[in-house]
């Protein structure tokens, strides 16, 4: 039996339907002629297709099952989610990507940046010539450029300075477009354009792991001290009251 459920921003997820043996059940609320699902057992897919798409179809889509396990426990598994947006504008592939350099002592860092696309759901992955690489990388969220309708999207991958001269990729999908990176044959980047697209990413914590960026960690210290001091002045206002309060009495 394969589930779908629906999750619109901000809110719990809601179960729209099931379909089991051929027959699909729609859930009360849902207008039962707009929603098809297809199986195929052979190739293991289920595909949820909807009709008339209106601005309320916005969410986020999963497929879900159970799975039996000993003792008679049973697991529902999800699938990651489809995001759906409906929109009047028109897609638009990255007007530009490139992948920014920066070697120190024992390491080198690799920007993947990824700029001005629309719509924002886009897939950025690191691989060698042989596999997907998933340890040492840092991915950050989107954000619109400096138009409302634009996002871009930036990833890091720090691999050791022994690994210079072997080839990876920033390999990123959206409907629009796809499209590989190579790291072999771009000049290194100075550390300060560098940072700029760290603060994007919002790698501070990560950063402070590495040496050669001090005044980033000193950031940090600075910001993390100001909360310390904030929540030690309120602290003290609730001892004043307190106090204030017994006196009172």
């Amino acid at each position: 039996i394969i589930h779908w459920y629906k999750q619109k921003e901000d809110e719990a997820p809601e179960r729209l339907l099931f379909a089991s043996e051929g027959k699909v059940t729609i859930e009360s609320g849902f207008q039962a002629n707009r929603y098809m699902v297809e199986r195929s057992s052979a190739q293991k897919r289920c595909v949820l297709t909807i009709k008339d798409v209106i601005p309320d179809d916005a969410a986020t889509y999963y497929c879900a099952y159970w799975d039996p396990h000993l003792w008679s426990t049973w697991i529902k598994y999800f699938g990651i989610g489809t995001k759906l947006i409906v929109s009047e504008k028109g897609s638009s592939p990255p007007a530009n990507s490139e992948i920014l350099q920066k070697k120190h002592e024992n390491q080198i860092m690799y920007v993947c940046l990824i700029e001005k696309f629309y719509p924002e759901i886009i897939r950025v992955t690191w691989t060698d010539d042989e596999k997907e690489i998933r340890d040492n990388i840092v991915k950050g969220d989107t954000w619109q450029s400096t138009k409302e309708d634009e996002y871009s999207i930036a990833s890091l991958l720090t691999v050791p300075a022994e690994n210079e001269n072997k080839k990876y990729y920033c390999k990123y999908e959206h409907e629009e477009e796809k499209a590989s990176l190579p790291t072999q044959g771009i000049l290194h980047t100075k550390l300060t354009t560098l940072l700029h697209f760290y603060h994007f990413l919002g790698c501070y914590t990560t950063l402070t792991l590495n040496k050669s960026f001090l005044f980033v960690t000193d950031e940090l210290m600075h910001r993390t001290a100001y909360l310390v001091y904030i929540i030690l002045l309120l602290k003290s206002s609730m001892y004043y009251l307190i106090v204030l309060f017994f006196n009172y009495k």
